[in-house]
């Protein structure tokens, strides 16, 4: 594996992370129906490859990047990348978790993080809130984050501190 291969897209057009939201949508909910273990693996191993090569290797990333998100009219809007690999990596935590905790026997454990998860990739599917975003934004403004992780959000958050 070349080095090129790892790193996240900055930015990141916002239609496509909207697709890839949907998608995991879509598995979640397949997993929460099914109640199979096996239906966790492409779950947690899609978001371990976006957050540690954006859409590279990840076939989700691959389909919404290269087939859906051109499909649409327009641009689309592009957002920062940082809050948007942040908020893959939360939903590392809660599919890698879940598929652990199933694979453990916790299957109560395992459906509460995949209704978590599903919960969250639907604000961001359906209403366009990215709940880890907002999440990284304010370990920002609280000073957990560097603001040097993402300049551009630091100068949202610099204009919005002004505003209000």
């Amino acid at each position: 594996m070349s080095a090129g291969i790892l790193g996240f897209p900055n930015p990141v057009n916002e239609r496509s992370a909207r697709w890839v939201a949907t998608g995991v949508v879509v598995q979640a909910i397949v997993f929460l129906v099914f109640r199979e273990g096996w239906l966790l693996m492409p779950l947690a191993y899609g978001f371990v490859a976006r957050v540690l090569t954006g859409p590279t290797l990840s076939p989700l990333g691959q389909l919404a990047t290269r087939v859906l998100t051109p499909l649409m009219k327009g641009q689309g809007r592009l957002v920062p990348g940082p809050p948007k690999r942040f908020a893959q990596g939360i939903g590392m935590l809660f599919s890698v978790g879940a598929l652990l905790a199933w694979t453990l026997g916790a299957h109560a454990i395992a459906v509460m993080l995949i209704a978590g998860l599903t919960l969250a990739a639907s604000f961001e599917a359906f209403v366009g809130f990215c709940l880890g975003c907002a999440i990284f934004g304010q370990l920002m403004r609280r000073g957990m984050i560097s603001q040097s992780v993402c300049e551009q959000c630091a100068d949202i958050s610099s204009r919005l501190t002004t505003v209000s």
